[in-house]
């Protein structure tokens, strides 16, 4: 009888180990690091919402972002103040009860007159802004109108900014292996001059209900998070450009800056990482400099 409990023993530690613990942080988690959040397509009011909310609650118990940028359609439907308490202030309660900054851009399904007004979104009244975090300087663009007043804008803001990691967000990808929506074409050929002439180091979009990590386009990293609430199982056609992708289940991102590196880690509905790895930052284009403003 012994030998048969120390057998099962045995096996069930075996077991334990061999199975993926959904739970490990992979991210350094650094005291004086920059952490923050990516999540979009979040709006939705519906369970799948409430869920990977709670999700986040978990992880940032572990791993404290101070902030989350929210890639647009942040609302679905009727946007009327209950549906803000609903769709956003109910499910992320006890992140914003702990001092979470959310910095939203403006999606396709999004009334931008409400939004850049809700207190809650930080937009300070404007659907495109910028602001800096430590060594990182964030440009959010309103992508559903980019007219050429925004684009003068965002011009002069890269190109007066001196900080280390210039990082960008807005609803609709540059690039896409999403079947529903996928790159926007039209949009590229407006905004990547821009990006890689002033030394964009990371662009972060939704708009497809999907994860995908692409790889480098032209020195840039580019991610599509539009899982946080809606989701399009299915949907991500991948292709050369796809270096790592998940469409079966919610998701967002947990993201780190330390120094040179970002980090970065994707959470699924179920607590699953469902992918993690590094980004070194990359040289300054000639004739700007690196150093923090």
């Amino acid at each position: 009888m012994r030998r048969l409990l120390a057998l099962v023993s045995v096996g069930l530690l075996c077991a334990l180990s061999l199975a993926p613990r959904a739970q490990d942080l992979t991210l350094p988690n650094k005291p004086d690091s920059l952490k923050f959040m990516a999540m979009g397509d979040d709006g939705t009011g519906d369970e799948a919402q409430f869920s990977v909310a709670t999700q986040m609650v978990k992880w940032h118990a572990r791993f404290p972002f101070e902030m989350a940028i929210m890639l647009g359609d942040n609302m679905y439907g009727s946007q009327e103040p209950r549906d803000f308490i609903q769709k956003f202030a109910q499910p992320y309660k006890p992140l914003i009860d702990a001092g979470v900054k959310f910095y939203a851009s403006i999606g396709n399904h999004d009334d931008k007159d409400k939004a850049i007004s809700y207190k809650l979104f930080n937009m300070g009244g404007d659907p495109y802004y910028t602001y800096n975090k430590k060594n990182v300087r964030f440009f959010v663009l309103d992508s559903n109108y980019m007219l050429p007043k925004q684009v003068q804008w965002i011009e002069q803001q890269l190109k007066d900014s001196k900080s280390d990691w210039k990082i960008c967000y807005f609803h609709h990808p540059l690039y896409s292996d999403g079947g529903r929506h996928g790159s926007e074409v039209d949009l590229r050929v407006i905004l990547e001059p821009l990006f890689i002439k002033y030394g964009v180091n990371v662009v972060y979009s939704g708009h497809d209900h999907v994860y995908e990590r692409l790889k480098p386009q032209k020195g840039i990293y580019y991610f599509v998070s539009g899982a946080a609430g809606q989701l399009r199982k299915g949907d991500l056609h991948r292709s050369a450009m796809t270096a790592a992708g998940f469409d079966e289940d919610q998701s967002f991102m947990l993201n780190e800056i330390d120094g040179d590196d970002l980090f970065f880690q994707v959470i699924s509905r179920t607590g699953k990482t469902v992918d993690s790895g590094s980004i070194h930052r990359q040289a300054p284009p000639i004739g700007t400099s690196g150093k923090s403003h």
